[in-house]
């Protein structure tokens, strides 16, 4: 077996997880049976960069269905559950992921699944595609898969400059992924994280959420449900004024610094809270990062402000001491917040992911070899198709248009 985790005594506990989670995945489940039967992978190596779930872990086993050869990495040193990677290496998957891993550990890992020459890579946040492009420039691939906002913003910028070597599926751009992963998987276990880590009633606090994109929205719609008081820091006037028009109210980060209880940056960018902003929060302000990368919070900048080293109150969070005599608290290290102090989003949601990652592995295979290094979204009508089975896995009824109503959409005769 070919591994590098923690732990493999835990495979059995994995094991367990991974089953719970397989339950609450029925599209991916029905994608699964057809490839079994179909084997649309056959002959492929996969590399995948991801966090190490439960959920991952059933799209691995999904594709090794279709005939995959595949092997897995973690796509944050925070992000990986130990009992579920040793599940699959003890099932003979290739996995090299353990939860706290140090940077120099998480590029050997990168590299240790590259070097099986895979056909398609798979990514969270572009690492190792970075990685391809930098250090190992003659390594052929099929194409890639991109997951995260931030992972396809930096995919769209290689592919800009003309320097993108393969075509790259932006996955995070399904309808089926972004709508709902993004806001509804998001807004829950963004806030799951934090509740976990602190145990803090919500209600009568005051959330600056800071970015208004689909996660944002969802952090900022869970919060106001549970009687926060929500305040969005948005750098695009749009997303901005849609915040306002839902009824939050919409500051500066500046501004929004003195007034915040809890701090929750979900933008793709760097250091959006820094010690501008540190210095004016009020004694006990927690701040937590729902991005992708540890970024987004400049914690060095907090660590020199901070008097002395910071220390772990709870698991997962840490007290930086102000001179002033105020605490400011981090959750899960800055890192990706829901991954970092829970376990990420609901196996009801990533199964719409997973479903549009599969299908995106096959419509790659089948069509990778003609296409231009580009960034591609997946084609609507798979898109539809994953929206679709998950309505039917609900129970939902999904009205049919008439034939009178579909020659009236199609013609430009009938007016007023």
């Amino acid at each position: 077996m070919d591994y590098d985790i923690a732990d493999i005594s835990l495979a059995a506990e994995g094991e367990k997880r991974i089953e719970w989670a397989a339950r609450r995945m029925p599209v991916l489940g029905l994608i699964r049976e057809r490839f079994e039967k179909e084997r649309p992978l056959e002959g492929l190596t996969i590399a995948a960069t991801m966090h190490v779930t439960t959920e991952t872990a059933t799209l691995m086993r999904a594709l090794q269905a279709g005939g995959a050869s595949v092997s897995l990495c973690a796509s944050n040193p925070l992000s990986t559950q130990n009992d579920v990677a040793a599940a699959l290496a003890a099932s003979g998957m290739s996995v090299y992921a353990i939860r706290g891993e140090s940077s120099d550990t998480f590029y050997e890992h990168i590299n240790a699944i590259l070097d099986t020459n895979p056909d398609l890579v798979f990514d969270d946040g572009a690492d190792t595609t970075t990685v391809l492009h930098k250090e190992r420039a003659g390594q052929e691939v099929l194409g890639g898969l991109e997951e995260t906002t931030t992972g396809v913003i930096r995919l769209r910028a290689m592919a800009n400059e003309g320097v993108l070597r393969f075509p790259v599926v932006a996955v995070n751009d399904s309808h089926t992924k972004h709508l709902f992963d993004n806001k509804h998987g998001t807004g829950q276990s963004a806030l799951d994280g934090i509740i976990r880590a602190t145990n803090i009633l919500l209600a009568g606090k005051t959330i600056v959420v800071v970015g208004y994109g689909d996660c944002g929205s969802g952090i900022a719609l869970r919060a106001a449900g549970m009687g926060a008081d929500v305040v969005v820091v948005e750098v695009d006037p749009i997303r901005a004024l849609s915040a306002a028009m839902e009824g939050y109210r919409v500051l500066t980060a500046q501004d929004a610094a003195s007034q915040g209880d809890i701090f929750i940056t979900v933008t793709g960018n760097i250091h959006v809270l820094r010690g501008e902003h540190f210095s004016k929060m009020k004694d006990g302000a927690i701040i937590a990062n729902a991005g992708h990368f540890d970024v987004e919070l400049d914690l060095v900048s907090l660590a020199a402000m901070a008097e002395g080293e910071q220390r772990e109150i709870r698991p997962n969070l840490e007290e930086y001491l102000m001179p002033d005599g105020s605490k400011i608290l981090v959750v899960a290290q800055g890192r990706l917040v829901n991954l970092g102090a829970a376990e990420g989003h609901p196996a009801d949601v990533m199964d719409m992911s997973f479903a549009d990652q599969a299908l995106a592995a096959e419509w790659l295979a089948q069509n990778g070899a003609d296409m231009e290094p580009d960034v591609y979204v997946l084609p609507e009508a798979l898109d539809r198709e994953v929206a679709r089975l998950k309505l039917d896995s609900m129970g939902a009824g999904l009205e049919q248009l008439t034939e009178e109503q579909i020659n009236y959409l199609a013609s430009w005769q009938e007016g007023t």
